[in-house]
Formats: structure tokens, C-alpha cells, sequence
């Protein structure tokens, strides 16, 4: 089976370098039409900002795309780049949410103004680019769309409290964007990538560096926007190895009520936390059958 974009449009935010550049790259190599969105402007004594440079690339090699430096924060900024896309185009059939930024510090010493930030970026970024291109892929009944998340907001990660708190964010909208879009022919997934990027040169050694390239993570980006993409998965990507992250719920204890319940939870807590038998959930109602159905086998 090869994967092909032939006829179809995607846009990638943060594609001026690092992971963004390989996945316009490789989405246009495979037949997509790519708007290459990045805020960063020319470099001193450049006459092309990353973008734009990118797009060059993408139009040596034979494929087609424009730039667009609307910052991922700036709605109207965002709603141009679509009306552009579609007035050029005529059609979006993937978003990858890619754009990001690091504030790192531990969270006793972090300015709050770093926090927002870093939330407005990745979280609020991709909510803006999502909820522009959303009406775009409802009407046309078909979309693919991509959050990249990443395991310090999965598991964690010292001196990433924003960081992780946004990665984890886009996970939560993703589970239920993908709910929403389902019968629209919508599907959204998470990609969590370890690469070696413009956010993270000078916190990993050389030999590390090496083998963490972008090249090795976007295969799972364009099989997570491939017509026969899933939906709901989170696909962790690094060094050519692929992971899958779950969330998952544990089948639980019934504990009741009553002035000793704080003690008996205490008690059981790792009956309550054993998971054997743990399942993914359809959806969050899941928790609340579970608790009601223990509650009324318990009498």
C-alpha cells in the first residue's frame, strides 16, 4: 500500500525548520499541495523567511506550495491563510499542528507570563488553526487533522510545567475533536515525536542528537493523515521507533460512602490501582458506567 495526497491540501504551522519542514517536505514529495506556515521572518542579510525558503524547496523537487507567516496565534491572521488556501486551492484536507515554542524552568521560578505562552502556542494555536479549518472539512466531508503532543505532557517532564500542561491539553482535544468530527469523516490523532529541532539543540549530546532526526518521525505523521489514517491514536515517533500511548482507566474498586470512606480508599488503594483487566474508554462517560454499574452490583 502507498500512501499518496494526490488532489489534496494540507497545511503545516511550524514548517519553516525541524519537524515542520520534513512533514511539508514529504507530504508534498507524495503529491499534496502544502501551505508552508511559519512565523519566523528572514534571518539577517536573507531575502526569504524560513517559509518561503521551504516552499523553494518543495517547488525544486517538483511539488507545489505557498507560504503563509500568520502567527498560529492570531485569528484573523489564521482565518486569512484558509480563505487564501481555499480561494487558491478550493479545498483543506489536512491540518498538522505543528507550531511550538520552549519556555523551560522549573515551575517554582517561572514568570506566569511564560506559562500563558507556551499555552497560547501549542494549545490555543492549535485550537485557532482546528476551528478555522473545521467548517472547511465538515462541508467537503472528509478532514485529517494532527496534534503533536509530546511525552513531557504524557508522563512528564522536570522544568516543563507548560509545556507539558499544553502537550496534555492537545491530547484531551483531540479525544473529543475526534468524536465531533466522526460523522463528518473527520479524523484527528496525536503524534508525540522525540526529535532532534530548533527546541531542542543544546539539551541533548551529539550522539543522541544523531539519531533523534525528523526524517525518523514523519512516517507516523503521514500515515496519521493518510486516507486510511485511525482516529484517536496517539503515536509516539523517535529514532525510527514507533510507540502507541493510551489513555487508560483501571477497573476499579467499590468503596461506598460513609465517615471511614477517606480511610478505606486509603486502604485499597492499590486494589483500586491494579491494572489488570484496565481498559481504553470509548469516551468519558466510560468512568461514570463503571462507577454506577460497581455501585449498584454493590447494593
Amino acid at each position: 500500500m502507498s500512501i499518496r495526497f494526490d488532489g489534496q491540501v494540507a497545511i503545516v504551522t511550524g514548517a519553516g525548520g525541524g519537524l515542520g519542514r520534513q512533514h511539508a517536505l514529504a507530504l508534498a514529495k507524495r503529491g499534496a499541495k502544502v501551505v508552508v506556515n511559519d512565523f519566523g521572518r528572514a534571518a539577517e542579510g536573507q531575502s526569504l523567511t524560513a517559509a518561503e525558503a521551504v516552499v523553494r524547496e518543495i517547488e525544486a523537487a517538483g511539488g507545489m506550495a505557498v507560504a503563509h507567516g500568520a502567527s498560529v496565534t492570531d485569528e484573523a491572521g489564521v482565518a486569512a491563510m484558509v480563505a487564501d488556501t481555499m480561494q487558491r486551492w478550493g479545498r483543506i484536507d489536512i491540518l498538522v499542528n505543528n507550531a511550538g515554542i520552549l519556555r523551560d524552568k522549573s515551575f517554582a521560578k517561572m514568570d506566569l507570563a511564560d506559562f500563558r505562552l507556551v499555552l497560547d502556542v501549542h494549545l490555543m494555536g492549535a485550537v485557532i488553526c482546528t476551528h478555522a479549518v473545521w467548517p472547511v472539512m465538515r462541508a467537503q466531508k472528509y478532514g485529517r487533522v494532527v496534534m503533536t503532543t509530546s511525552s513531557s505532557g504524557l508522563y512528564g517532564n522536570f522544568g516543563q510545567s507548560n509545556y507539558g500542561a499544553a502537550k496534555m491539553a492537545l491530547v484531551g482535544l483531540m479525544q473529543t475533536l475526534s468524536l465531533e468530527g466522526a460523522k463528518d469523516g473527520i479524523r484527528v490523532n496525536c503524534l508525540a515525536p522525540t526529535a532532534a529541532t530548533r527546541m531542542t539543540e543544546g539539551l541533548l549530546p551529539p550522539a543522541v542528537l544523531d539519531r533523534l532526526t525528523p526524517e525518523s518521525v514523519t512516517p507516523g505523521l503521514l500515515y496519521l493523515v493518510s486516507q486510511d489514517a485511525p482516529t484517536r491514536a496517539i503515536l509516539c515517533a523517535g529514532a525510527g521507533t514507533f510507540e502507541r500511548a493510551h489513555v487508560t482507566m483501571t477497573q476499579g474498586v467499590h468503596i461506598g460512602s460513609g465517615p471511614d470512606a477517606a480511610e478505606r480508599v486509603a486502604a485499597r488503594f492499590d486494589e483500586i490501582s491494579d491494572r489488570d483487566g484496565e481498559t481504553v474508554p470509548d469516551s468519558g462517560a466510560a468512568q461514570g458506567t463503571n462507577e454506577v454499574g460497581k455501585a449498584m452490583q454493590a447494593g
